[in-house]
Order: structure tokens, then sequence, then C-alpha cells
């Protein structure tokens, strides 16, 4: 059987690889150097933003793709498809450091950190800064799986209160309430904190448009840190140079890396982060884990798999 991964990690870790599946071929080059070993590739072991239609015809024996991260916005599904070919993803090990961020955002804003780092800076000793609290606010999820699972549950454990919104409606255990896509504009009036770790799909595309942010209370708080494309552009920048809104906290964008000159990275009320919040140096071993688990599975042909893709969906 070989094993084609098409990022190159540690040397560590590849000797590590080696030696866990000594029974197997494995070779690690990137696609476009890979010409030598994608045809008798059964499975690809890959990030998701390399492969395309050609690679996967070229890929005559595969038989599995596993994407060792959560976007899969570049995947060919549709050639995927086509051959019948399965396909999983490391959706959930993202969960960890996206919350954690998230979290560490809103109590940035509500204490006031930069307000106080700016006054330290000055040597200002002023304790009229509105510092705040996250106890009582109301923070609203867009996209309650994984990710917004856990920064449900770490938002109760500030005594937050959380409305959960998926695609079905389907109830959380860590969420006050939820509900579907279709009813957002009923808790927009009320939420303080606004999450988006929507991925990238035909439904998210654009979700949120002006009339959404007009729903907001004017100290209200959004934090995107899902998908660029969940808003228009042109929108965001109106509706922050209007003030509609107290803050924006992106670390997601339509273009990226978010180009110099740029209008988000000077406005004061726009807090700009360059797509980080899910980065850790647990995100290979953790990924790697699936990827064990999902090995045993295909090797033993016994189904278990962990993120299996609906290849019609995307997701």
């Amino acid at each position: 059987m070989n094993i084609l991964f098409t990022f190159v990690p540690p040397e560590t870790v590849q000797e590590g690889i080696r030696q866990e599946y000594s029974d197997f071929a494995i070779h690690f080059s990137r696609i476009g150097s890979a010409a030598d070993f994608l045809p008798e590739a059964e499975i690809i072991v890959t990030y998701g933003e390399d492969l395309n239609e050609d690679y996967i015809e070229k890929a005559r024996k595969l038989k599995w793709i596993m994407i060792m991260s959560a976007g899969m916005e570049k995947m060919p599904f549709e050639a995927c498809a086509r051959r019948g070919i399965l396909v999983t993803n490391a959706r959930g090990i993202h969960k960890i450091p996206m919350a954690e961020f998230t979290i560490g955002t809103m109590l940035q804003h509500v204490k006031q950190f930069p307000a106080i780092r700016r006054n330290e800076e000055r040597e200002e000793w002023d304790r009229k800064v509105k510092v705040g609290e996250l106890a009582g606010k109301h923070l609203l999820v867009l996209g309650i799986g994984a990710i917004g699972g856990e920064t449900a549950r770490l938002a109760k454990a500030f005594r937050m209160k959380v409305t959960g919104i998926n695609r079905s409606g389907r109830e959380h255990k860590d969420a006050d309430q939820t509900d579907t896509f279709q009813n957002i504009e009923a808790y927009l009036p009320d939420a303080d904190f606004i999450v988006s770790v929507l991925p990238s799909t035909d439904e998210t595309y654009h979700l949120l448009n002006e009339e959404h942010f007009r729903l907001m209370k004017e100290t209200a708080v959004f934090i995107n840190i899902g998908r660029g494309n969940l808003v228009e552009e042109e929108i965001l920048l109106k509706v922050m140079k209007e003030r509609i809104i107290a803050h924006a906290y992106l670390d997601v964008f339509q273009t990226e890396p978010l180009p110099k000159g740029h209008p988000f990275w000077k406005m004061d009320n726009v807090t700009v982060t360059p797509h980080i919040s899910s980065i850790t140096e647990n995100y290979l071993p953790r990924s790697l884990e699936i990827f064990r688990h999902n090995f045993e599975a295909y090797r033993n042909n016994h189904g278990s798999y962990i993120n299996v893709i609906d290849l019609s969906r995307g997701y």
C-alpha cells in the first residue's frame, strides 16, 4: 500500500510515521513534485489546498483522501465523487485553540486591555476606563459544531447566556437554546457578542447582510473566526464606518493576506488578526491521531471512520 503525504513535516515526524507504518510505502512530497508517486498512491494525506481534478485523475489507485485540516473550499469534490473516493478530514482539532482565542477576544474587549495598555505606555493612571464583565452577556454562536460548542462551554463557565445557530436547529448541550440559519434575525437584537465559526459553503456565502448588522445593538461585538466570505466586504466596511456596532474582531478575510493599505488596518473599531485563531503546537499531533484512527478503520475495513465528508455537500 502506497501512502502519499503532500506536505513535508519535520524530519522527526517523518521518521516517526515511517516507523509506525513500516509495512507500507510512505512518501513525503509536495504535490507538484509527486508525479512519480501519484499513480500508485492508494491514500493521500493533504492539507486540502493542493489537489485538483487533474491530480485526482492521475492517482489511478486512489481510494481515500485524509485532509489534515477542517477547511476544504479548494477540494475537487466532484472528481472524488465520480471515482467513489472516501474523503475524511480533521474536523474538531481546532476547537481548543479557536475557543480559547474567542474567549480571550471577548475578555480583552470587556476588560479593555488595549486601552489599559495604551495608558501604561503613556504612564497615565486612569481608573475611569470602562471595564465590564462577561457574566450575563448574551453570546450568539453562528455554527455551533465542534468549535462553536467548545466556545459555548467555556462561555457558560463565565455565566454567559448562549444561543447556538446551526443548519438543523438541533439542540446543543452547552447552549441555552438553538435555532436554524433562517431565524438568526430573532436573536441579533439581544446579542452582545456575535461569533461566527461557520465554514465556507453555498449556504453560508454572504449569509449576513447589512440589515443583520442594523438589527444588532450599538454595543454589539462581531467576531469572525470562520471564513471571510460570510459577509460581503463592502458591506462590513460600511457597517464599521457608520459605527452601527461597537467593534469587529476579524481573523479571516475575503482576500488573505489582507493587503497593505486596506481600510480595516486603520479603523479604530476593527481589530485585525492574521488568521491565527487555530494555530497551536498541537495541530499536527491531533490531526495525526484522527489519521491513525481512520487508517485502522480503512485497513481493517470496519467502517468506523471519523469525519467522513458528504461529497455532495462539501462538509
